[in-house]
């Protein structure tokens, strides 16, 4: 393997095409796609600053890097990266991608990273600001996610997340086949008009969770007080450690609760209408 050290490039292109080549303290400065069309490259310790530096990019391993505000959509349209060890301070990363394995990342801005992205694996990453992370992706893997950005996981299907820290508003919208255990979910309108939805031994926080899914199942989940008008439309099977404020209109299912503060049933409830709700003795 060809190996590139201590070096700084600008300009357009600089290292076009280029394969089966080691970078360790590379700096890409301003200009545009610094790394384009390669393949099979390790970056250590390098810096990007320049814009869109990363694109179309097969076999990498990236570790102990820095991308600055100016490498916006600095990662697309390449397959098979593992990035370890990371800062990235740079919006729109990741796009059109496959095979992809993050671990020890933090993302300063977060803003529209994740969308498409095929066979994705994240393991202890830090997402702060932006929206919408995670867009249209399939087949995810999480461990450890400590997220504050706004919109995460919409439209995607297949995805395990475990120990999760998330602080949004409308996350999990129209997804499909989601699993989360032993998480933290803060924020409105959870997982709304979405299918299998099951989450296991999760603390659910914010106004109107849970509500127009299909296939829900929770598993010896607790609520916050805020969490009223829960269950609106949907198909659910739950057992509640502890209470909920309001239940409203659940169109099927079983929900078993230490106690429940209301329920609402009126005339805008979906048939069947047959939702059982048992408050344990």
């Amino acid at each position: 393997m060809k190996l590139i050290k201590n070096k700084q490039f600008g300009g357009e292109r600089p290292l076009f095409a280029i394969h089966d080549t080691r970078l360790e303290q590379v700096t890409i400065t301003e200009g545009e796609s610094g790394i384009k069309c390669c393949k099979n490259i390790e970056a250590d310790g390098c810096r990007f600053f320049g814009k869109y530096p990363w694109w179309h990019v097969d076999g990498s391993v990236i570790t102990n890097c820095y991308f600055e505000v100016g490498s916006r959509s600095a990662i697309w349209y390449s397959r098979d990266m593992t990035m370890k060890d990371t800062v990235i301070d740079a919006p729109k990363l990741f796009r059109e991608m496959e095979n992809v394995e993050l671990e020890n990342v933090q993302f300063k801005d977060a803003d529209e990273t994740f969308w498409r992205i095929k066979n994705l694996r994240v393991k202890n990453v830090t997402l702060r600001e932006g929206t919408y992370p995670f867009m249209f992706c399939e087949n995810v893997y999480v461990e450890d996610l400590d997220c504050e950005s706004k919109y995460i996981f919409q439209y995607c299907k297949n995805v395990e997340v475990h120990r999760a820290k998330i602080t949004t508003k409308d996350s999990f919208w129209e997804c499909e086949n989601v699993t989360v255990y032993d998480s933290e979910l803060n924020g409105e309108y959870l997982g709304w008009h979405s299918k299998n939805l099951k989450l296991v031994r999760c603390h659910i926080t914010g106004e109107q969770p849970l509500c127009y899914v299909e296939q829900l199942v929770l598993e010896d989940c607790t609520f916050g007080p805020d969490c009223d008008r829960m269950f609106e439309d949907s198909d659910v099977q739950a057992t509640i450690q502890g209470g909920v404020t309001n239940i409203k209109n659940p169109r099927t299912g079983r929900v078993v609760a230490d106690f429940v503060g209301s329920i609402t049933i009126d005339e805008h409830v979906k048939q069947p209408a047959d939702c059982k709700i048992i408050v344990k003795p």
